[in-house]
């Protein structure tokens, strides 16, 4: 009898896990009564809930709730702190109906209130008797006074485990929330349309076939491309992302094939390429559409063998891969102006795929601003901002020509630059005359009378405009009409591609 208290204190004092937990502390006090049937009950919203149960059919017992206008032992315990001893069947007590479905009934039942440190009862314990006699409970009053202090020492470390792990769950959530909210890779909207296309993803996701996503500039094609993957049996593998318009052809193939060591000047060591390095995995290849022709022929060899050949070496490498593509070009018009390989777009349009344009889901912008509103305040530790219903009405009605990613970049700059919690109408007008500083609009044609010669001057379209705005808008319409291909812009504008570049970096301009 000296080690059983011992050996109590030390079995309910090294358990942090609730479950865990409430059952060595029950085991441990059916162990000093010497009986084989116990449970545990603590106060919920509906009654009085078992939270923990030892014996021959007990998960009868367990998650059983025992309504507040029910009489019951560990009712009558909860609500007076008191020890009690009742006799099963014939005190008036006895919740009987829940041994209902148990073969063998309790005779006699020890209940011991449980306390809280503030020593609010919380809970109660039940130590239950089934021998033929009801005899086995050892009720001698000193032996019941070291059992309460035990057991008032067990209901201080039960409590603070399931507050413990309450907290722990609430950490979680709240953890999975921030992840969730910070995660720039979440497709956030509720319109049939996009609801529809990640369906159609998830569905892709099963197969190992070539995804081909088109959509306009902006609108998630690479979200939706890492969720296609990270649905995919290939979740554990890398996803690796090239953009196949923004860097010169000579470094794009570099980049997806790798080279050897001496392969070119500056070759100093082995390099493995997109492919290789994905292997197991996913390559997304955006803006496929601009990929020169001579690269097309080695992507279509990917995807017929599963071999690349690195730069400098002439033996082949098996990789294996699976590739999405995505475009905003409609490369069937490509394939006709002989930009693009028809061999390549079937090969890669096995599974396509469609992103709508925020302009035709409106009704997931409230949901777009209200997200990004979180992340970046989350992210800049402020306090959250939010739109009048002024404001948020031309917000809906703006058709957001950038799609998603104008919208995340417009938040990020109203955040910044609105002083109050509440957005109002008034504070837009800056950022959306900003965005479009000189419209140059063509006027009406002069009239042709007397004063015809000066009227031209009077409403020329250059009025109102600086030289960097021109210059801006310029390359801008450039950019946009090429769909972002810097090489091919520059080649219509008539200067080489390192001085495009340079007139966009001066005038801050990135897709």
């Amino acid at each position: 009898m000296v080690d059983k208290p011992f050996d109590f204190y030390r079995a309910v004092s090294e358990e942090l896990d609730p479950e865990k937990l409430q059952k060595k502390f029950l085991s441990a006090l059916l162990d000093l009564q010497n009986v084989e049937r116990g449970s545990i009950w603590v106060r919920s919203e509906r009654g009085y809930t078992c939270i923990e149960a030892v014996g021959a059919q007990s998960e009868n017992i367990k998650s059983m709730t025992i309504g507040f206008g029910q009489s019951s032992i560990v009712g009558w315990v909860i609500e007076n702190g008191k020890m009690t001893v009742a006799e099963a069947g014939k005190d008036g007590r006895h919740f009987w109906q829940a041994e209902r479905k148990i073969d063998v009934k309790s005779k006699l039942i020890l209940c011991f209130p449980l306390f809280l440190k503030s020593g609010e009862v919380y809970g109660a314990v039940q130590i239950i008797d089934t021998s033929a006699g009801g005899n086995r409970l050892n009720l001698e009053r000193s032996y019941l006074d070291l059992l309460q202090q035990l057991i008032d020492i067990g209901s201080i470390a039960l409590s603070n485990s399931l507050v413990f792990s309450k907290q722990a769950q609430e950490n979680l959530k709240l953890k999975q929330t921030l992840e969730a909210i910070g995660d720039p890779g979440v497709m956030v909207g509720r319109s049939a349309a996009l609801l529809a296309v990640r369906k159609r993803a998830a569905e892709y996701a099963r197969t190992d076939f070539p995804v081909l996503i088109t959509g306009e500039s902006g609108s998630g094609k690479e979200l939706l491309a890492r969720e296609i993957h990270r649905l995919s049996g290939r979740s554990g593998g890398p996803f690796l992302a090239q953009n196949c318009s923004c860097i010169p052809d000579t470094l794009l193939e570099s980049e997806l094939f790798g080279y050897e060591k001496g392969a070119f000047t500056g070759a100093l060591k082995t390099n493995p390429g997109l492919f290789e390095s994905a292997n197991g995995g996913t390559v997304f290849l955006d803006e496929i559409g601009d990929m020169p022709l001579q690269l097309q022929a080695r992507i279509l060899r990917v995807l017929q063998d599963g071999e690349i050949k690195p730069i400098g070496n002439a033996r082949p490498r098996k990789v294996n891969v699976r590739i999405i593509s995505a475009t905003n070009r409609d490369l069937q018009s490509e394939i006709v102006r002989e930009n693009f390989r028809e061999d390549l777009f079937y090969r890669l349009n096995v599974l396509p795929l469609h992103v709508p344009a925020l302009r035709e889901r409106p009704q997931d912008i409230p949901l777009l601003l209200d997200h990004f509103l979180s992340r970046e305040a989350l992210r800049l530790g402020t306090a959250r901002k939010r739109f009048s219903e002024d404001a948020l009405n031309f917000l809906l009605e703006y058709e957001w020509p950038g799609n998603v990613r104008e919208l995340e970049n417009f938040v990020k700059y109203i955040i910044v630059i609105t002083p109050g919690e509440i957005v109002v109408r008034e504070d837009l007008s800056n950022h959306f005359i900003r965005t479009v500083p000189c419209r140059l609009e063509q006027k009406p044609p002069p009239d042709e009378g007397a004063n015809g010669a000066n009227s031209a001057g009077n409403g020329s379209f250059f009025d109102g405009c600086s030289w960097e705005e021109l210059e801006r808008r310029y390359v801008l319409h450039l950019l946009e009409k090429n769909k972002w291909n810097i090489t091919r812009a520059a080649k219509e504008a008539g200067v080489n591609r390192s001085t495009f570049d340079s007139r966009m970096k001066k005038l801050n301009i990135r897709k």
